[in-house]
């Protein structure tokens, strides 16, 4: 019976399993075909602009060649007018009104003399006469002739751009490092190309990436866009300052020739574990703000900055109340929020093995914060990081005067080191390393060396200022040169 119960189960997780695929299936190709439409709609209207401008070009080019044509008609018309106006003001003022002075001179004087005066000169104006020969200007016009033949030839063959064809992303070469990413991919050959795309050789490339939960390109983490990297020269690129906060990053490229974009690669989906948490805001002292990845001091109502009154109020208070059935209690422990001088923090994801990374930075007005992890179950509500056997913590200060003191089981190692701005915090449970960092110097602060044996929790304590975590980290490749000299430093602990 039993059999046939987890042989039911089985089957049951099998449909379930098929019918998700198959919804997310249908979403892709719903998603498919409204980028179908989307992208129909762009190449159209690219189309049309692309006529449009050919048409304004031909409009333009006929305009210049109309004006060309219609300045030499008018420059020659102007010449032949002043030819015809010279020419007949000289004929009619001068030869006729000299013709006929001397045929009057014909019938009043001596014949023989003026018919000499007349031959010498006709002789002498003969010069005049022969210019009027010849126009000026002609009334050819060939050499405007346009014959667009070729161009005619060139517009029957226009056609849409040839493309290059996918790339194929190499993922054997594809390096992930320190939050980073290195594709590496295989540019598509002439012969892949397609038509005469050898005369248009392939100019950049396209990169688009987003996250995603599982390894498909069908799951991809609160539908997440793609993110878009443009104008990639080499075929290879890296993609730096990720934060790992999915399981899988699903990449893809494409190549771009002078004027048009092909296909997508085939999406491939490469692993991008780290250690992810949050600040459990359930766990935060009264006067503790949690916002996002900041975590902020806020006094409530009480004069004067020192903790040691503080403490010693609340303490009171909180042993002599009685406490409220709406008073939010912690997750997962069932434990209050701490309390009195602990102005203390949680995260909110257990390690149990493995290596994890994550790093902090003190806020601009800080003065006291401490930073390790903690056994959840340890910690009492007024307890103080490092004053008992289950926490670990990096305790750094500026009030009054600087100090930075590593504490663990109320025993406290100061350290002669300047204050950190940026501290990074690894922990290897199984070999139960646990190293602070002074990322900004790349300098190991201190490092403990014990045997964990509880579930362990990132752990905050954080009075007057504030404190922001990056997570999402992978271990930084730098981590290498710490843990080889870690057995040689000193520890704490027990």
């Amino acid at each position: 019976m039993d059999a046939q119960k987890e042989a039911l189960r089985r089957i049951i997780s099998t449909l379930a399993s098929k019918n998700e695929e198959l919804q997310n299936f249908l979403e892709a190709v719903d998603h498919t075909l409204t980028g179908l439409q989307e992208e129909s709609c762009k190449v159209m209207s690219d189309l049309e602009a692309e006529l449009e401008k050919l048409n304004s070009a031909l409009e333009e080019k006929g305009a210049e060649l109309r004006y060309i044509i219609k300045e030499e008609k008018q420059r020659k018309e102007v010449e032949l007018q002043v030819e015809t106006l010279f020419f007949n003001e000289l004929f009619l003022s001068g030869t006729l009104y000299f013709l006929n002075y001397y045929l009057v001179l014909v019938l009043h004087i001596y014949l023989l003399i003026v018919f000499k005066v007349i031959f010498s000169t006709l002789v002498t104006m003969a010069p005049a006469f022969r210019l009027t020969t010849r126009p000026a200007a002609s009334d050819n016009m060939s050499q405007f002739t346009v014959d667009f033949s070729t161009e005619r030839a060139g517009l029957q063959r226009l056609h849409f751009l040839p493309v290059p064809r996918a790339p194929q992303i190499d993922a054997s070469s594809c390096v992930v490092r320190d939050n980073a990413i290195t594709v590496t991919w295989r540019p598509p050959g002439e012969a892949d190309s397609g038509g005469d795309s050898s005369s248009r050789p392939i100019e950049r490339y396209d990169l688009e990436y987003r996250k995603m939960d599982r390894d498909s390109t069908l799951r991809v983490a609160g539908e997440a866009c793609w993110e878009k990297v443009c104008d990639i020269i080499e075929p290879q690129v890296t993609i730096s300052g990720l934060k790992f906060d999915s399981r899988f990053i699903a990449i893809r490229v494409r190549a771009r020739n002078k004027a048009a974009a092909g296909e997508f690669s085939e999406p491939i989906a490469i692993e991008t574990t780290a250690y992810n948490f949050s600040f459990d805001a359930s766990t935060a002292h009264a006067e503790l703000k949690v916002q996002g990845d900041t975590v902020t001091w806020e006094p409530q109502g009480v004069k004067g900055h020192d903790p040691r009154l503080r403490g010693k109020e609340n303490k009171s208070s909180s042993r002599s109340a009685t406490p409220s059935p709406n008073k939010t209690a912690a997750s997962r422990g069932g434990r209050d929020r701490f309390a009195g001088e602990s102005y203390t923090v949680l995260g909110d994801e257990e390690m149990t093995n493995g290596c994890h990374y994550w790093e902090l930075r003190p806020l601009a007005d800080w003065k006291s914060f401490s930073v390790g992890v903690a056994y959840r179950g340890s910690l009492g509500r007024f307890d103080q990081l490092g004053k008992g056997t289950g926490s670990w913590c990096l305790h750094a200060s500026q009030w009054l005067q600087s100090s930075l003191a590593a504490k663990h089981n109320n025993r406290a190692k100061t350290l002669d080191w300047p204050l950190p701005h940026r501290i990074g915090i690894y922990c290897d449970y199984e070999n139960g390393d646990l190293l602070f960092i002074d990322v900004d110097r790349l300098r190991l602060v201190h490092a403990f060396k014990t045997k964990f044996s509880q579930p362990l929790v990132p752990a905050f304590t954080v009075w007057c200022g504030g404190i922001t975590i990056a997570t999402g980290l992978q271990v930084p490749s730098f981590m290498g040169n710490f843990l080889t000299t870690n057995r040689s430093l000193s520890s704490l602990s027990p």
